[in-house]
């Protein structure tokens, strides 16, 4: 069999893979999981990294040329170094990661040496107070620290903030002002419903459109970039300014036209959408003993069936959503 390259019934190209190789996490992010945390899954009920790599090399063979590696957060599964050296052998794959930095300080030279470049860094504020408020951990200066490290490296990086009402409304603009000094780039994300209590607002205080009359307030000289198909943020550049700001509209959802995306969760779920509720066992059907081939056309299948937005994925889930953000990987 060919290799097919993968597309979606809307006509969409598949080209980016995000791959959650735990579902465990070091922090308690309010927005995530509850302060008592979740139920972690048994290692051996999560695919194992041999399991990860054939698929990620399926996928690749398919037309992924980029896979980000999530979690939970991914340095607190044993191995993921080799992991990333076995996917580093796979030609023309860029590989990314994101992480909420307590860990990373420690990786810094092997993750240059393996040609990982872009790095996603979840902050959601620069007050240490408001940090371990949110995180209900005590890691604010590691964190910074690792980011200051980070930078200096050379490596590529942005910088993720939920804003949340009442929590981190502040930091909207300190982040921003961080972006003066600093060649990151600054991404303001809308709350999503995914923190694991099943509780869904149906309204957002904080959208996109009131965190960019935010930053315009204190920045007027905001510019917009062109929005690039498969990009989640509309960004911007600021006079003078070494990095830049962008807003992710992931509740409102206004960027899924140009949705390129696979999510994988930990536990083998295929998620052809962020807000479905996993459509595929893919780590039962693999374990079954199927080739590459049926492996390849069971995606082909899957995202022949895609949901044409996120509201679509939404309707036809059993339930509400009721998962944490760590169990599905961002």
């Amino acid at each position: 069999m060919d290799n097919p390259q993968l597309f979606d019934n809307h006509g969409r190209e598949l080209s980016y893979l995000r791959l959650a190789v735990t579902d465990r996490c070091n922090l308690r992010c309010t927005y995530c999981m509850p302060a008592e945390g979740i139920n972690y899954m048994p290692e051996r009920e999560l695919l194992s990294w041999g399991e990860m790599f054939r698929l990620t090399r399926i996928m690749h063979e398919m037309g992924i040329k980029k896979v980000r590696i999530t979690g939970g957060e991914p340095f607190v599964r044993n191995g993921l170094l080799d992991f990333l050296t076995d996917l580093a052998s796979l030609k023309d794959l860029e590989i990314c990661l994101t992480t909420n930095g307590v860990f990373v300080g420690d990786y810094l030279e092997s993750l240059q040496k393996l040609g990982v470049r872009h790095i996603n860094l979840s902050l959601d504020s620069l007050d240490r107070d408001r940090f371990n408020q949110i995180t209900r951990r005590d890691d604010f200066q590691k964190v910074y620290d690792n980011l200051l490290r980070l930078i200096q490296a050379g490596f590529q990086v942005k910088i993720n903030a939920v804003v949340m009402q009442g929590k981190n409304e502040e930091d909207i603009i300190t982040l921003t002002e961080f972006a003066r000094e600093h060649p990151v780039s600054v991404r303001f994300i809308e709350e999503m419903p995914f923190n694991g209590s099943g509780l869904v607002e149906e309204t957002l205080f904080w959208d996109h459109i009131r965190i960019l009359d935010r930053i315009k307030s204190a920045f007027p000289g905001l510019q917009a970039r062109p929005f690039l198909y498969g990009e989640t943020a509309h960004t911007y550049d600021l006079p003078g300014f070494k990095g830049n700001v962008g807003v992710i509209a992931a509740f409102s959802r206004t960027f899924c036209g140009t949705c390129n995306r696979i999510r994988l969760t930990a536990k083998g779920q295929v998620k052809t959408c962020l807000y479905d509720d996993g459509v595929f066992d893919l780590k039962a059907y693999l374990r079954s003993g199927v080739s590459d081939e049926e492996l390849k056309k069971q995606l082909l299948t899957l995202f022949n069936k895609r949901p044409l937005d996120g509201f679509e994925a939404e309707n036809k889930r059993i339930g509400v959503i009721t998962e944490s953000m760590t169990t599905i990987g961002g």
